[in-house]
């Protein structure tokens, strides 16, 4: 079984959203009260709370690039929360997600379509860490699967 480390948002980008209330094209962010399940901060790696703000906004993905690069939308708590620390452990914002796509990419940045797999996300950790024994498998990307939301970046650890 491999080891491996979830990397969230960069700290400049959440930083950015918060001051300017805008994404990179200029598009607003938008706020939102936490209601119910659904709002995984992208820099913390945590569940928003009832009643706490979070914002919307659309974020470039830094990895992949080329033909798989995407935006993605994401929460980002509005309020200065701490960058996750990557841990060799899967965050609650994919854990308590009822179903997740892992995206593998290779060091090209080219989709390895044979490792692709859309499962609950409190049982991702152990087929991430068989996938990631694929050395082939540069980086995973981990996104919501039914709006495609991105949740958090895996490296090998």
């Amino acid at each position: 079984m491999s080891r491996f480390r979830c990397v969230p948002m960069d700290t400049e980008s959440a930083r950015r959203f918060r001051v300017t209330r805008r994404d990179v094209r200029g598009g607003p962010v938008h706020p939102r009260i936490v209601d119910g399940p659904g709002f995984p901060c992208r820099h913390c790696l945590r569940l928003g709370l009832p009643g706490e703000e979070m914002l919307l906004a659309s974020w470039d993905l830094p990895l992949p690039q080329g033909p798989y690069w995407t935006p993605s939308p994401i929460f980002l708590h509005a309020r200065d929360c701490a960058a996750a620390v990557p841990a060799a452990a899967l965050p609650e914002t994919v854990t308590a997600n009822p179903i997740v796509s892992l995206r593998h990419y290779d060091a090209a940045g080219m989709c390895l379509y044979d490792l692709g797999l859309v499962l609950p996300g409190a049982e991702a950790e152990a087929p991430l860490r068989e996938r990631l024994a694929d050395l082939r498998v540069a980086f995973v990307n981990i996104h919501t699967a039914r709006p495609g939301c991105w949740l958090a970046r895996v490296e090998r650890g």
